[in-house]
């Protein structure tokens, strides 16, 4: 074999090897891969979109997948199967919706995630979109994470002092970019974190 020829060889061994070992999509069943839970209520789509910046900016972590869900489509294993979580609230008479606090009551009253303790050190985190720019969002964000430290889970911020939120109001209509990128921070920061306390090492 020449020089050439061994060249060509090694660089595309090379080159195999780096596709198995770092170049592949991560899957859930990967035991490497981080699996994060955007699950979220929304009535006018606002919220929603904000999921998705969150959705968005946890994919960028390499090795991330990400499930983007209704809370009332959210089943038992979503959450079991999930090394994060990630919950997004519209802000109804300052405080979350009826939909999503029943979502976290289920986590005990439905699927017994309180009781065994099933969500013990998984990151937590949340998002809100509200009409007026102090009308409850912090204390729709502070509430859904006062349920994750109650189910002992790790609570971590991101997108803002508490998490992300976007004001959606006649003043400021919709969700504009900088919004949108607190959104893809938030997902981003936890997505970082929870590959941090399953792997162990720094992001």
């Amino acid at each position: 074999m020449s020089r050439r020829e061994f060249l060509i060889s090694t660089a595309a061994l090379f080159a195999v090897v780096t596709a198995l070992l770092g170049g592949r999509p991560a899957s859930a069943g990967d035991p490497l891969s981080v699996t994060v839970l955007v699950a979220y209520h929304s009535a006018t789509g606002n919220t929603e979109q904000m999921a998705e910046g969150v959705a968005d900016g946890a994919k960028a972590v390499s090795g991330t997948v990400v499930l983007l869900k209704k809370v009332g489509d959210v089943v038992a294993g979503d959450l079991t199967g999930s090394d994060a979580v990630i919950v997004g609230s519209p802000v109804y008479v300052a405080n979350m919706s009826g939909e999503v606090k029943a979502f976290l009551d289920s986590w005990s009253l439905k699927f017994g995630l309180f009781q065994n303790r099933k969500m013990r050190n998984k990151v937590g985190a949340a998002f809100a979109t509200g009409a007026a720019a102090s009308g409850g969002k912090e204390f729709t964000i502070l509430g859904i994470l006062a349920a994750m430290l109650n189910n002992q889970m790790i609570v971590v911020s991101g997108g803002g002092g508490f998490g992300a939120s976007a004001t959606t109001g006649a003043d400021s209509p919709g969700i504009d970019d900088k919004e949108l990128a607190s959104a893809r921070d938030l997902g981003r920061r936890v997505a970082e974190i929870a590959a941090v306390v399953k792997r162990g090492s720094s992001p």
